[in-house]
């Protein structure tokens, strides 16, 4: 594994540790999804790079396009849930409750 190939691959697995275990605020796990996704997009733009293939050269686009659809999303619920709860801490937020 080359040096390059392991900082993202450590990078995504941070992110997913810090969404797994850091799970207080809203924000911070919205966060931690913004850097998976950054890595994720790196990493496929470096091998469509690395293999001279053009018909994956979109991909990479077409992820920033879903990720920037997604952080919009997160956004969204982040506002409405400060505005109906008054924070955004995830221990206050019931699933049972509409």
């Amino acid at each position: 594994m080359t040096p390059v190939h392991f900082s993202f691959s450590s990078a995504f697995i941070l992110g997913l540790m810090g969404l797994a275990f850091h799970r207080t605020h809203l924000l911070s796990a919205l966060l931690c999804l913004e850097g998976m996704m950054l890595s994720l997009f790196i990493a496929l733009a470096l091998w469509a790079l690395q293999f001279e293939a053009t018909s994956f050269s979109t991909a990479p686009m077409l992820l920033l396009a879903f990720s920037a659809c997604e952080a919009s999303t997160g956004l969204a619920l982040l506002v409405a849930t400060a505005r109906t709860h008054g924070t955004d801490r995830l221990q206050n937020l019931n699933l049972l409750q509409c």
